[in-house]
């Protein structure tokens, strides 16, 4: 999804019209509407755990190759249906304005699901929950960056497994669109795109027909749709449709770009598998993003509140004759949260209310979502305001999203019991009993010690390489493409101390000073850049009889997701000034922290790493608040039927990021909030000890412990970046 998605939030600067919870204005942000080495951290963890294109493009083919198969033997060559051997086994069309299944009409219900934000143990919970919700169809995005982080390092195993996810919908009887991008946004970095290409050169056009990017997106829906194919409706499969990107309309209208993808698509899915675009109910989303014609339908978004029949009527005009059945593709049950904002709410009755709306007159719609799930690791998304980049949101680690599946799978709400109830009224199939809500317990208080500082670890190891430059470079560009990058130069003090100056930081920076030759075992916290703020930072004077060592540890709190600056590079991407003078002489040094997708290897650890740490940690130990710090501690589960999901509290805590049993749960700030706790699904858990890892960026807990409870807790934090709060900005 996206803000607003289809809805005129852009454009109206309204929220939801049943949004309850204390959102952004407009949050410009997305839909239609809405406005090196990794080796150095998997040792750490162990030690503390103990061509060329086209684009003249022929006319596209229609959506289907004919008319339903109830009237195939009058549209259809006699010929052509005995070669075809697959010919009425499984048919899925649009004539009529109606979508037809196997010669008979069918109603989309569906719900957006996302395998990469639940964890494979738990995709059948969640599928029967929704089967149980009353839904026939799951839609999903596929991540481009989930499954190729790096050049040509492609993973489908896993969280990453969507072959298997689909098969299980299949099993389970439920249909699926798929949404393969390339771009997705879905409150997810970058929108989708891998990091690495915001370090090409030149730089890439992402969303366009630039050949170099057009190139890219080739290789990989070439690997992700010969994988894909053989699951399509008419292969016997549950694909029944897939999206064209994603929100187009709310972003550019490069025709030449979509016309690409839909070649490219058509080489590897055939010409009777329904494609379709997606975009917010608005003449201009529309004009921008559909293709028009009967090659692609044409799909729409809008405010859950809405009167949905006149976009619906609007959606006719951007399909062909009797290719229009209305379809709401995002049916809006909740909202995301950025961090320092409420938890976001909306109204049960007032929710279901509107989804009769669309069904009671044989609409269909994709409720986004129905189950929201997590944001694991460091793929959380962020937005801005539709003019200003610095206006900087970052998302929750929970994408719970106020969904009727709530984030640890639990349906025990209004809201699933609403929709239920009105979905109940309109399925053609009974719906199944609903699975038992998967339990949870609370382990108690976990003791933690303070193992290492960040920045001696960084100093004592030369298993990771720091690049040197005159000018400070991208984190992408140094070969970092999620979590932190430590800068490091030199300056002269001044007897009056100094002002330092960094015009763009990507996201926030925390700055340090260093005397070598007086305190060599000294770091003095100075304060904190944030791109969302940008102050000026005054570097008080220090007696150093010679140059001072400044550092900046930059950290990536996730990429852009929607709107005009998804182009989000991070670390410093601007010169330094120091008095107005600009700093030269740079040393940056990659933090590479395992992201969700990336396997710890013990297989090559340093003995002499660990006798490192020790010595660093026994001369540093207690010296200094403020700055970063491994903490870790251990728990043990007694019983094997005792392993079940719990949630983390950080109460007391800054932020950081949590790793359990090296599994790299996501991003904590419970002194900005609302999100408290971390849900900690029973997968990742084992019967007897159990490790935890803590890299806290600002200041730890006085009592070094962190609680296992058994529920969330959206309640934490001042609800304010920068001193202003976020829903205002």
């Amino acid at each position: 999804m996206r803000i607003g998605a289809g809805l005129n939030l852009k454009s109206k600067g309204g929220q939801p019209a049943i949004f309850t919870g204390d959102r952004s204005l407009a949050m410009a942000r997305r839909r239609g509407i809405r406005t090196t080495t990794a080796i150095f951290f998997f040792f750490f963890l162990s030690i503390v755990a103990v061509g060329t294109f086209s684009l003249a493009f022929s006319p596209l083919p229609s959506l289907t190759s004919h008319s339903p198969s109830r009237l195939s033997s009058k549209l259809v060559p006699k010929e052509k249906l005995l070669l075809d051997d697959k010919v009425n086994v499984q048919k899925f069309e649009i004539a009529d304005d109606k979508f037809w299944k196997d010669e008979k009409p069918f109603q989309i219900i569906g719900g957006d699901l996302h395998y990469f934000r639940v964890l494979p143990e738990y995709w059948e919970d969640r599928l029967l929950k929704a089967k149980a919700l009353g839904l026939n169809t799951i839609q999903t995005y596929v991540p481009w960056n989930l499954h190729e982080p790096k050049k040509g390092q492609l993973l489908f195993k896993g969280i990453a497994d969507i072959v298997s996810f689909l098969k299980l919908c299949q099993k389970l009887d439920l249909l699926v669109m798929l949404r393969p991008g390339p771009y997705i946004c879905a409150e997810w970095d970058l929108g989708g795109f891998p990091a690495w290409l915001l370090a090409k050169e030149p730089p890439l056009r992402l969303r366009s027909s630039d050949p170099a990017f057009l190139k890219l997106v080739e290789s990989w829906w070439g690997t992700l749709f010969t994988l894909v194919a053989p699951l399509l409706y008419d292969n016997g499969g549950p694909i029944i449709m897939v999206q064209i990107e994603n929100e187009f309309g709310s972003y550019g209208d490069d025709q030449d770009y979509l016309h690409y993808l839909v070649k490219l698509a058509r080489g590897y899915l055939g010409n009777n598998t329904i494609l379709y675009t997606t975009d917010g109910g608005a003449r201009e989303n529309l004009e921008k993003g559909t293709i028009r014609g009967d090659a692609v339908f044409s799909a729409v978004d809008f405010t859950t509140g809405d009167n949905p029949w006149p976009i619906f009527k609007l959606q006719k005009e951007f399909n062909a004759p009797g290719k229009s059945p209305p379809l709401s593709a995002e049916f809006y049950t909740g909202w995301l949260t950025h961090w320092g904002e409420k938890i976001a709410t909306t109204d049960a009755r007032s929710t279901a209310a509107a989804l009769e709306e669309i069904l009671s007159r044989n609409a269909s719609a994709v409720l986004y979502m129905a189950h929201g799930g997590t944001n694991f690791g460091f793929y959380s998304g962020a937005n801005t305001d539709a003019n200003n980049e610095s206006a900087y949101k970052p998302d929750l680690t929970s994408y719970d999203y106020d969904a009727p599946i709530k984030e640890f799978g639990d349906v025990d709400n209004a809201k699933f019991k609403e929709l239920q109830k009105v979905i109940s009224r309109y399925t053609k199939k009974s719906i199944p009993p609903l699975p038992a809500d998967i339990g949870k317990m609370g382990y108690g208080r976990i003791k933690l010690h303070k193992t290492a500082f960040l920045l001696d670890i960084l100093n004592t190891t030369n298993t990771i390489v720091a690049v040197k430059s005159e000018s400070p470079n991208s984190m992408e560009s140094v070969g970092q493409n999620s979590g932190i990058v430590l800068y490091a130069s030199e300056y002269d003090p001044s007897p009056k101390g100094n002002y330092l100056s960094i015009p763009k930081v990507h996201d926030r920076g925390q700055v340090f000073i260093l005397c070598p030759e007086k305190y060599p075992e000294r770091r003095t916290y100075v304060g904190t850049i944030e791109r969302w703020s940008n102050n000026d930072l005054y570097i008080p004077h220090t007696q150093c009889p010679s140059k001072v060592t400044l550092y900046i540890l930059v950290e990536n709190m996730g990429r852009v997701n929607y709107g005009a600056y998804i182009f989000d590079r991070k670390g410093i991407l601007s010169s330094v000034y120091l008095d107005g003078k600009e700093l030269n002489g740079w040393k940056m040094t990659p933090v590479p922290l395992p992201n969700l997708n990336d396997m710890l290897n013990f297989d090559h650890i340093l003995p002499v790493l660990h006798s490192r740490i020790i010595q660093s940690f026994k001369h540093n130990s207690g010296n200094f608040t403020k700055e970063p710090a491994f903490y870790s501690g251990r728990f043990t589960i007694i019983k094997k039927d005792q392993v079940k999901d719990t949630f983390l509290s950080f109460r007391g805590w800054g932020k950081g990021i949590v790793f359990v049993n090296d599994f790299n749960l996501g991003r904590f700030w419970p002194s900005l909030g609302p999100q408290c706790n971390l849900y900690l699904p029973a997968p990742i858990l084992k019967h007897g000890e159990n490790t935890v890892v803590i890299l806290e960026l600002e200041s730890a807990s006085s009592e070094l412990t962190i609680t296992s409870v058994d529920q969330p807790d959206f309640t934490c934090g001042s609800s304010r970046i920068g001193g202003v709060r976020i829903a205002s900005l």
